[in-house]
Formats: structure tokens, C-alpha cells, sequence
């Protein structure tokens, strides 16, 4: 028998109680991103991004979160990357933020839209310089070779921009998530889970329990 099979775990770590959830699922947002902090986690900000290309076919891939305000979820990459290019033919994604320890995840479903040319250059801007470099010499997505090719378009890059600052590239830059259902989950004991739907309702947020 496979130990995946076995594999169980029995924790009450908490519920949700629909009276105190904030009415705003970005503010809600914020307390439980909060409380990921606080406990400690490596990458709190880490989230699941799921796209879907010309084909229909989904794929997922870890970002990080930057900035969460009213406008929605902000994260940043290569326009011209897998994920850049099924956005580019499809803007519906859905991103999803899991804290094991806590037993809470966050799932989110809207639209993804780039952010503006000023956004994206501050944030750039704000990069470590190495981070920096790396945007120039990664061709996300791409086959490449080996790994020292890589490490090659980085010292082009170095040699490059030496002495002076390193521009944000064209084909790099933000997007922001539109938020039009965020899930707030919360492990329960025998799998009879917390779940509570913020849905948008003509500009308006409402909460929804759903089952388990």
C-alpha cells in the first residue's frame, strides 16, 4: 500500500466565524496574510498562479505576491514568458495563497491586467541589483542549451550595464490580479472545512458559506 495513502493529520487549529470576517476581502486579506507572517513562514507571500492557453490547457506555477490594495493582486514577471503569453490570449487566472501550519488558504479568481509602465519601474527600481540582471539575462520560458548560457548572458549583462543603473526591460513588468471571488478556507476537523465565498455582485462583495 502506497504511504501516500496513509498519509493523515488531525488538527483544530481554528474556524471562521462568519460574524467577524471584515466585509472587505481585501482587508480580510490582509489579517491573514498578517497572521502568516507572524508565524514565521519562509515565503508567506508565495501563491499559486493557474493560467489557460489557446489550447484549454491550465498550468500553475509559484509567484510571489508584492502588493495587495483595493485594485487586487500584484506580482511581477516576463511579459513574454508561458504565463505572459496565456494571459496575453486569456486574462482569466486564479491565484491561490496556502499556509500549511494554519491550515488556511486563500483562493482567488479575476482578472489579470497589466500594470502601468510607472508601477513597474518602481518596483524594478527597488530590485537587488543581481535581480536585476537576472530579468536581462533569463529568457523565461524559452529552451535554452545549459545553464552556462545563462550564466553567460549574465556576465554580458554585468559588463554591460556596469557603472550605471540597470533599466527595467520592455518585456518585464507587473500585472494585477481584479479580484471577482476570494475564497477564505479554514481546515476543520473530519474534513467538515470552513469555507466562506466572498462573490461580486454588481460592485458589491457578498459572503457565501459553501460545504466542504
Amino acid at each position: 500500500m502506497s504511504k501516500l495513502f496513509e498519509l493523515r493529520h488531525h488538527k483544530d487549529l481554528g474556524s471562521i466565524d462568519p460574524t467577524t470576517l471584515d466585509p472587505n476581502p481585501i482587508v480580510q486579506c490582509h489579517l491573514w496574510l498578517d497572521d502568516a507572517i507572524a508565524a514565521g513562514f519562509y515565503q508567506p507571500n508565495a501563491m499559486s498562479l493557474s493560467t489557460v492557453d489557446v489550447t484549454g490547457q491550465p498550468s500553475s506555477r509559484i509567484v510571489l505576491l508584492k502588493e495587495l490594495s483595493e485594485q487586487g493582486f500584484y506580482f511581477y514577471t516576463n511579459y513574454h514568458s508561458r504565463k505572459g503569453q496565456d494571459i496575453a490570449e486569456n486574462s482569466k487566472v486564479s491565484l491561490l495563497l496556502y499556509w500549511d501550519q494554519l491550515e488556511r488558504q486563500i483562493r482567488i479568481e479575476g482578472i489579470a491586467r497589466k500594470t502601468s509602465k510607472q508601477i513597474s519601474d518602481h518596483y524594478f527600481a527597488h530590485r537587488p541589483r543581481d535581480s536585476q540582471l537576472g530579468a536581462w539575462a533569463s529568457p523565461q520560458s524559452e529552451i535554452i542549451e545549459n545553464y552556462q548560457q545563462l550564466k553567460a548572458n549574465e556576465l554580458k549583462r554585468k559588463q554591460e550595464f556596469e557603472n550605471r543603473e540597470v533599466p527595467r526591460p520592455e518585456n518585464w513588468g507587473g500585472y494585477v490580479v481584479e479580484p471577482n471571488r476570494i475564497e477564505m478556507w479554514q481546515g476543520r476537523p473530519n474534513r467538515l472545512h470552513d469555507r466562506l465565498c466572498y462573490m461580486k455582485e454588481q460592485s458589491m462583495w457578498i459572503i457565501k458559506r459553501l460545504a466542504p
